[in-house]
């Protein structure tokens, strides 16, 4: 009867050794992201994001860099990637892709933003989280497009942004 109460303390020790073992261990409380509530897509399908970040000194050799997707209509691309200064002070991103076709229009979408470190100590590159965020925005024309006349949005724009 006592083997299996020492069974299940060791596996719970384990447990917790894998968890914080999977944890990144240059985390800090001063790595943090910001995603800003409005992106921009120009008639030619340029798309761009922004928003902040902020991330401390490590000893851990790689690149930083923050990286966005945007999600509308189920559909989900990677728009480009910014390199961090990692100094402890909040620093502005600002990532700018070009999607060509009509599949994103101007209205309501979802980004995902990560702030990543790419530590090659091992030899290969692995990334790191620092941190994430994922935010609704609304995507407009930018000023000088040419399509700076305002238009309605539709019911299911106002839905999504009221979540």
């Amino acid at each position: 009867m006592r083997v299996r109460p020492a069974l299940g303390a060791a596996a719970s020790a384990l447990l917790v050794a894998g968890l914080a073992a999977a944890a990144p261990a240059h985390a800090s409380l001063a790595d943090d992201l910001t995603v800003h509530g409005t992106g921009t897509i120009a008639t030619d399908g340029t798309i761009t994001l922004s928003g902040t970040y902020r991330c401390e000194t490590s000893s851990d050799p790689g690149l930083v860099f923050v990286s966005s997707s945007l999600a509308q209509n189920n559909v989900t691309i990677s728009i480009g990637g910014t390199r961090a200064v990692c100094d402890g002070r909040v620093h502005e991103w600002t990532n700018t892709g070009r999607v060509t076709g009509s599949v994103y229009r101007p209205g309501a979408a979802t980004v995902k933003a990560h702030l990543m470190r790419l530590n090659s100590s091992s030899g290969l590159p692995i990334p790191q989280p620092l941190a994430s965020e994922e935010a609704r925005v609304v995507l407009a024309r930018p000023a000088g497009d040419g399509s700076a006349v305002p238009r309605t949005l539709s019911r299911e724009e106002v839905r999504d942004l009221r979540g």
